[in-house]
C-alpha cells in the first residue's frame, strides 16, 4: 500500500509527541474512523473493515500462527493465546487508569530501542475526554497519554505520517477494530516490524454524547478527571477539584436518561471484545481489580518480558453464574427494540440488586465470559433489526458459537458461504 509522505508530522509543545494533521474524513454507515478511510488508497477499507466482511481464522494465521481453537481452554470466549494473567505493575503508575501495564509497554519499547515511534491517543488540549491520534517517540512522553478517552479516534491514519517520518519499527495501541486494519493492511504498508498493543472495547460514543453522560453524573461534570466501569459492577469517578472518589452501582446509573441511539449501531454491532487480533491485549474485564493481560504469541511475550521484575500476578478469580445473567441481557435488548437495554426492576429493588450482584454476580474470569456473550448477543440482535442484509457477511463464527447457547443460530439467509463474494 503506498503511504501519503504529504502528512507531516506537526510538532506539539511537549517534546517527543506530534500531532499529524490527517485528511480525509470518516465513512457513511458503519465506520468508527479507525483511520483507514482517511489514507491515500481510497479502495482499502473493503479490505481492512471489520464491518464489512471480517475474517478472523486467516488473521489470527498470519499474526498468531494459528487460528483461535474454541475446544483450548479459553479460546472460545477470548481468542487466540499462549498466556493469561492477572497482574499489576508494581507499584502502579502515577495517574494511570488502572497501575500503567500498557504505557509502561510502550514506553519500554521505545527505551530499549525496539520501536521508533508509538502510535496512541492523548487527551485533546481543548477536552480531556476527546482522544486525539499522536506519533510518540520519546518514553517520557507516554505520561501524557495515560487515561481513558471516547470518541472516534483515526489512530491507523498515523501509519503514514510515521511513515513519512522515517519511522521503519513502530506499536500500534488500539482498540479492536482499528487492530483489525492494521493485520488486513500491515503486509503490504512496508515496516519492518509492528508490534500491536490492544485493549479490549465494546461501547465507545461520540465526545459530545460522552458529555451529556458526565453531566448526569455529577453537578459538577467539568471536575471529573477520571471515570472507569469496575469489575465490582460499580463505576468509579474521582475528581480534580479536592472532592473524594466516588463510586455509583451500575444498577443506579442514569442510563434511562441517555439517548437509544447514545451507542453508535458500530459498537452495537462489534465482533471481537477482547481484541483477538493484537500481539497482547491489556484490559480489565477478568481482572477482578486488578488488569487482565492476555499474552497470544510470541511478540506479545517479548512485550511482556519488557516488564520483567514489574508485574505482581495473582490467581484468577472465576466465581457466580453467568446464564441468568446473560439470558436476562438477551430478553432485555430484545425488548429495548434498538434502544439502550434496560432492566425491568422497580426503584426499590435496585439498591438490593446493586448490593447483591458483586457479591453473587459473576466475576473474574466468569465476568469476562458473561461479558463477551453480552456483546455477542447484541451484535446478532442489533444487525437482525437494523441491517439484516449484513448479518451473512459480518458475524463470523466465533460470535455464532457464543450465542448458540442461548437460543440464537443463523437462518439460512445468514449464513456465509466461506469462498463466496461478500453479499451486496
Amino acid at each position: 500500500m503506498p503511504l501519503d509522505p504529504a502528512h507531516a508530522p506537526a510538532q506539539t509543545d511537549v517534546p517527543g509527541l506530534s500531532t499529524p494533521t490527517l485528511g480525509g474524513a470518516a465513512r457513511e454507515g458503519l465506520c468508527t474512523d479507525c483511520g483507514v478511510s482517511r489514507m491515500g488508497d481510497g479502495k482499502a477499507c473493503g479490505r481492512a473493515c471489520q464491518f464489512i466482511r471480517p475474517d478472523y481464522p486467516a488473521l489470527e494465521r498470519a499474526a498468531h500462527g494459528r487460528a483461535a481453537d474454541p475446544d483450548r481452554a479459553e479460546e472460545g470466549f477470548f481468542g487466540p493465546y499462549l498466556a493469561m494473567h492477572r497482574a499489576r505493575l508494581d507499584p502502579p503508575a502515577e495517574g494511570a487508569q488502572w497501575t500503567g501495564i500498557t504505557t509502561a509497554l510502550a514506553a519500554r519499547l521505545l527505551e530499549t530501542g525496539a520501536v521508533d515511534a508509538v502510535l496512541t491517543v492523548a487527551p485533546d488540549p481543548q477536552d480531556r475526554w476527546k482522544p486525539l491520534p499522536v506519533i510518540v517517540t520519546d518514553p517520557a512522553a507516554l505520561a501524557q497519554c495515560r487515561g481513558m478517552r471516547m470518541g472516534y479516534a483515526p489512530v491507523v491514519a498515523l501509519l503514514e505520517p510515521a511513515r513519512a517520518a522515517g519511522h521503519r519499527r513502530v506499536a500500534m495501541v488500539g482498540i479492536p477494530c482499528q487492530v483489525y486494519a492494521l493485520r488486513a493492511l500491515e503486509a503490504e504498508l512496508g515496516f519492518e516490524r509492528i508490534y500491536a498493543i490492544g485493549t479490549p472495547c465494546s461501547d465507545n460514543t461520540t465526545t459530545e454524547n460522552f458529555h451529556v453522560f458526565l453531566d448526569l453524573l455529577d453537578d459538577r461534570p467539568e471536575t471529573i478527571s477520571y471515570l472507569e466501569f469496575r469489575a465490582d459492577y460499580r463505576l468509579e469517578l474521582r475528581f480534580d477539584d479536592g472532592r473524594p472518589a466516588r463510586t455509583i452501582p451500575f444498577l443506579r446509573l442514569p442510563i434511562s436518561k441517555l439517548p437509544g441511539d447514545f451507542f453508535p449501531m458500530t459498537c452495537k454491532t462489534c465482533v471481537d471484545y477482547t481484541n483477538r487480533l493484537a500481539d497482547i491485549t491489556v484490559g480489565y474485564m477478568a481482572g477482578d481489580g486488578d488488569q487482565w493481560v492476555i499474552v497470544r504469541n510470541d511478540r506479545g511475550a517479548e512485550l511482556l518480558a519488557l516488564l520483567d521484575g514489574r508485574l505482581s500476578t495473582r490467581p484468577f478469580t472465576d466465581k457466580g453464574k453467568r446464564r441468568a445473567p446473560v439470558a436476562g441481557f438477551l430478553k432485555n435488548t430484545e425488548r429495548a427494540a434498538g434502544g439502550l437495554p434496560l432492566r425491568a426492576m422497580p426503584d426499590w429493588a435496585r439498591p438490593i440488586a446493586a448490593f447483591l450482584q458483586p457479591r453473587i454476580g459473576p466475576r473474574g474470569l466468569e465476568f469476562a465470559r458473561a461479558r463477551v456473550e453480552m456483546k455477542a448477543i447484541e451484535t446478532v440482535l442489533h444487525l437482525r433489526r437494523a441491517h439484516p442484509a449484513k448479518v451473512k457477511n459480518m458475524v463470523p463464527a466465533h460470535v455464532w458459537r457464543l450465542v448458540a447457547p442461548y437460543g440464537l443460530h443463523p437462518a439460512p439467509t445468514e449464513q456465509r458461504d466461506p469462498d463466496g463474494p461478500p453479499s451486496p
